[in-house]
């Protein structure tokens, strides 16, 4: 099999389709957060502020997740047509979230009411809740491995998929968001909003530390094979070491009140646990419960190996890009919000 710097064409594709969801994980992570705690703000002031902090850029973080859908078919179609149709309930849930949050953005400020900006407050909040949520459910069980069977048709029911361990990484998943877009928010405001901000920044980093304690200690106890390849691979415990590192880093950030530093860490815990799953689960992507041998890889649920190495050049192109216009979009919205006639 032909190979790049050492790595064959399968296993770059696994680091890229993980490089694109790290993506989609920092940058749509803090917005999802800000709506989570859109209802903690009481004031219409305040509210409008925290729209137009992500206004400029949410919309263009989920171009992220609409690469990485596009990959992870282009890349490992076996993979995708696996996970869709076995998680296909959580994915319509996350779907539908994805146009309320959507409309509920775009249709607040087209009317003054009190109860239709109230109305789509709690949709905006509520549908940013369940998005992170079912991103935890779905990452929950791809950890833990899917009931699939030979044809790789999913086996199980849905109740199975609200197993005690992937609603524990769905509130871990939410804990980090909320995190994450708590510092965000704070760097874009001034006055009482940032002093509100910073006793909610320090509360979320609190939540988030609990629950990754109590996450990683689960996972070690009940999901010995997230471990095997650290064993298997000493150096590889780098990674965990940089993850608490860099949590902890959050914490010291925060406590000087240099919330981008904070944010940077925030961003670089967000990608290193994405890491940790990767690591964990390599070569395998889909875990069968019922059957070691019917494991999907990144081996036999791959394209062939003459498309994978024409898409590779695609992807070496276009992330850039798309790298190179959202540090643009965020370059040019940089400071903190200010209200005009043109905000939400």
């Amino acid at each position: 099999m032909e190979t790049i710097l050492g790595l064959d064409l399968p296993t770059w594709w696994f680091l890229v389709i993980g490089a694109v969801f790290s993506g989609y994980a920092i940058l749509d992570g803090f917005d999802l957060g800000a709506g989570a705690l859109h209802l903690f703000f009481k004031k219409e002031e305040s509210r409008r502020i925290a729209l137009n902090a992500i206004g400029p850029v949410w919309d263009g973080n989920e171009v992220w997740l609409v690469i990485g859908g596009g990959a992870l078919f282009a890349g490992f179609p076996v993979v995708y047509a696996t996970i869709l149709s076995a998680l296909y309930e959580l994915f319509m849930v996350f779907l539908v979230m994805l146009i309320f949050r959507a409309i509920s953005i775009e249709f607040r400020s087209k009317e003054p009411m009190l109860w239709w900006r109230r109305l789509w407050d709690i949709c905006y909040s509520a549908s940013s809740i369940l998005l992170a949520l079912a991103l935890g459910l779905v990452l929950g069980n791809v950890i833990q491995g899917i009931a699939i069977d030979k044809n790789y048709a999913y086996q199980g029911t849905l109740l199975d998929l609200f197993n005690p361990y992937a609603l524990l990484v769905a509130v871990t998943t939410l804990a980090l968001f909320m995190m994450h877009g708590a510092i965000y928010l704070v760097m874009k405001t001034e006055n009482r909003l940032y002093a509100k901000l910073t006793i909610l920044v320090k509360n979320t980093t609190i939540f988030f530390v609990l629950m990754f304690a109590i996450t990683s200690l689960a996972t070690l106890l009940y999901i010995p094979h997230m471990i095997t390849r650290y064993k298997e691979v000493p150096y590889m415990f780098a990674f965990p070491v940089l993850a608490i590192l860099a949590v902890a880093n959050i914490t010291r950030q925060i406590a000087y009140r240099k919330y981008f530093f904070a944010f940077l860490s925030s961003a670089f815990v967000t990608a290193m646990l994405i890491i940790l799953v990767a690591v964990g689960l390599f070569p395998n992507i889909i875990l069968s419960t019922i059957d070691p041998d019917l494991h999907i890889t990144v081996y036999n649920g791959s394209s062939t190996e003459k498309s994978l190495k024409i898409m590779l050049t695609f992807a070496a192109i276009g992330v850039p890009l798309v790298g190179v216009y959202t540090s643009f979009v965020f370059w040019t919205f940089r400071g903190k919000v200010k209200l005009d006639e043109t905000s939400y």
